[in-house]
């Protein structure tokens, strides 16, 4: 009678069974008594498992959202490259392809260690009320995400505070120098002059209604729903003496007043579209081009799913603990919903490269003040900005996400534009004070 496996050599068992045929999986694992599942000197990064029972843990429940929380709550941790260990994630994704080797899969499961970590603590899963995507229910979702700590995000953002992907001329760029490089070339887009009057929707912590102010001469105003954004971005206005023409509201874009008609030569939305919601795309693009003076510009810029995605299942780790309520659409309907509210589409870019280096910038800025970060967030929550962002930057590379800037205009009741015949002008990023 063959003897039975401790728990440390079914751990190794499951491992080569399940990831049998993966030679080049550049992931190893660390089981808590040391021993190792792969030479570490050969892989990016290591799993360290924290007691016999953590790929139970993982696995068990057969969700993303079960891999992601045994990371959160330290059933293992993640040491090294952290985007390398989602190609871990491919492979089991390919390893359990079909029913017969999902059932395979799922015996050995039941097989592994049951013991149990601590209970968890810390940063825990939205929770939110009310109607989704109602005005108040979005401002629980968006507080739930930005209302962390100031500090937190300046630790890792670069020095403007810019929340979305820079513009890089280079792959190895600084991050300060591409995101400068991207407020100038969203106003450059925008054809913003003097005196015009700009809004940006979801405006962060005011860079680019600053950068539009000190360099444009517009008079600019930010909406946000997160009050310490605001008032951060108003304090860092004040310091750079634009308060004559630059301020920060506390406001859903659906409030912005529209009774006087049109008020704005040009609108910005930056980072904010993938929480409108799909059901919402036609009253969002409308409410834009009514508060958009004819022959104005609307440059939005947000993230896209691929209109081919593969359905999946069970609950979203970025759904629960990052961006509750975020809905990613294909860029074919958010076209289609702009040119159903008047808008004529004017240019599409892609900046999906752009994106995945701006992360990989975050992750290792986050990684290497991660005991700074302690002091204004727990652990858990380091965590999951450390795990979003790294699989967000391997989502971005793979081409399973997009980050689309649509430039849309408002044409007069003559057909006029207000558009240039040629980009050339956005393409020449020299310093330049209003």
């Amino acid at each position: 009678m063959p003897r039975k496996m401790n728990d440390q050599e079914f751990v190794i068992h499951f491992l080569d069974n399940l990831f049998a045929g993966n030679g080049e999986l550049p992931v190893s694992v660390r089981l808590w008594d040391g021993t190792f599942w792969r030479d570490k000197r050969d892989c990016p990064v290591t799993l360290e498992l924290k007691h016999p029972g953590a790929l139970n843990a993982m696995f068990r429940a057969g969700t993303e959202l079960a891999l992601a929380e045994a990371y959160l709550y330290d059933d293992y941790d993640i040491v090294g490259d952290i985007e390398a260990v989602f190609s871990l994630n491919d492979a089991l994704t390919a390893a359990t392809a079909g029913w017969s080797k999902k059932l395979w899969a799922a015996s050995l499961i039941r097989q592994l260690p049951h013991t149990t970590n601590n209970t968890p603590t810390g940063h825990r899963a939205a929770s939110l009320a009310g109607a989704q995507h109602s005005i108040e229910r979005d401002r629980q979702a968006v507080t739930y995400h930005y209302d962390v700590s100031n500090d937190f995000f300046h630790l890792w953002l670069d020095r403007n505070m810019v929340y979305s992907c820079g513009y890089f001329q280079e792959p190895d760029e600084q991050l300060d120098a591409a995101q400068e490089r991207k407020l100038d070339y969203i106003c450059r887009k925008l054809h913003l002059r003097k005196g015009q009057r700009l809004l940006d929707i979801g405006c962060g912590w005011g860079s680019l209604v600053m950068h539009a102010a000190r360099h444009y001469g517009v008079d600019a105003t930010g909406v946000t729903l997160s009050q310490p954004q605001a008032d951060l971005a108003n304090q860092r206005i004040a310091d750079a003496g634009l308060t004559h023409r630059a301020r920060v509201e506390v406001l859903d874009y659906r409030q912005a007043a529209v009774t006087d008609g049109p008020v704005y030569d040009a609108i910005s939305s930056v980072g904010m579209f993938e929480h409108v919601g799909a059901a919402k795309l036609s009253e969002y693009f409308s409410h834009v081009q009514r508060m958009l003076r004819p022959g104005g510009a609307f440059l939005n810029h947000g993230i896209a799913t691929r209109a081919n995605k593969p359905r999946t299942h069970g609950p979203k780790f970025i759904e629960v603990y990052v961006f509750p309520d975020s809905e990613l659409t294909p860029i074919n309907q958010t076209l289609q919903a702009a040119e159903e509210a008047g808008f004529e589409v004017r240019d599409v870019e892609s900046l999906r490269e752009h994106y995945a280096l701006t992360l990989r910038h975050w992750v290792r800025r986050l990684e290497a003040h991660h005991e700074q970060a302690l002091k204004y967030v727990d652990e858990p929550t380091y965590r999951i900005w450390r795990l979003y962002m790294a699989g967000s930057a391997h989502g971005f590379s793979t081409g399973r996400l997009n980050i689309y800037q649509s430039l849309f205009a408002k044409p007069d009741e003559k057909g006029v534009s207000g558009m240039p015949l040629t980009r050339k002008d956005w393409y020449v990023f020299e310093k330049k004070e209003a």
